[in-house]
């Protein structure tokens, strides 16, 4: 016999449910602490386990947003892989284009991490700049196609005079641009506004295992 939910955690499948229908994409543990109001993320992830054991989700650990409800989803979607993307030192780039614009091969992903997000596409991961933020060397990062992010957000940035591209977080500041990496051991970069050119926003992981 199921077991008969908390009110804690009733809040936390209907939190799930409203996220994925309204953004399209499953919450992040993170979201859930938010939007819950709960204390740590460790006590998200204990009502996370519980209504797993349960029959109330799924949870995939490979991937970030990895939060399946039974009965919500379209499927499997196709992502094209584009090619790499620096985690570390950027990586010099001889052409014009950042990556290739033919797909390497494409990945399969839920459809529900892509949700309405438009021009989704795919980049394996150099380096362990952004380890701190659960980016390792040889992850695949799925990226939606714009030219602007909000201060904090992980982009593809391109810098224009150095021919080079790189994965960081992304900071506006009075005369320059902050590109932070998540990796205490590491610094940021500073570049002008006009060298940097933003190619796309982190919109989930697919994280490499073994």
């Amino acid at each position: 016999m199921a077991k008969e939910l908390s009110q804690r955690q009733q809040q936390i499948v209907e939190f799930i449910s409203h996220y994925m229908d309204e953004e399209g994409i499953p919450p992040t543990v993170r979201d859930i602490v938010r939007g819950c109001g709960l204390s740590s993320t460790s006590v998200a992830d204990y009502n996370l386990r519980i209504l797993e054991r349960e029959g109330q989700l799924r949870r995939r650990p490979d991937i970030s947003r990895g939060i399946e409800m039974p009965g919500w989803g379209r499927g499997v979607t196709r992502v094209p892989l584009l090619g790499a993307i620096a985690a570390g030192a950027p990586i010099p780039v001889p052409d014009t284009d950042t990556w290739q614009s033919a797909p390497l091969e494409t990945v399969e992903v839920p459809a529900e991490m892509v949700g309405r997000a438009q021009g989704v596409y795919a980049l394996r991961v150099k380096g362990t700049s952004m380890i701190d933020a659960l980016i390792d060397d040889g992850d695949v990062v799925l990226l939606t196609l714009t030219r602007t992010v909000n201060n904090g957000e992980m982009a593809a940035v391109w810098l224009k005079s150095e021919k080079e591209a790189t994965l960081k977080r992304f900071y506006q500041e009075k005369r320059r641009i902050r590109l932070q990496p998540a990796n205490s051991a590491l610094s940021p970069m500073w570049v002008s506004p006009q060298n940097v050119e933003v190619q796309g926003k982190v919109v989930a992981v697919l994280r490499r295992v073994g």
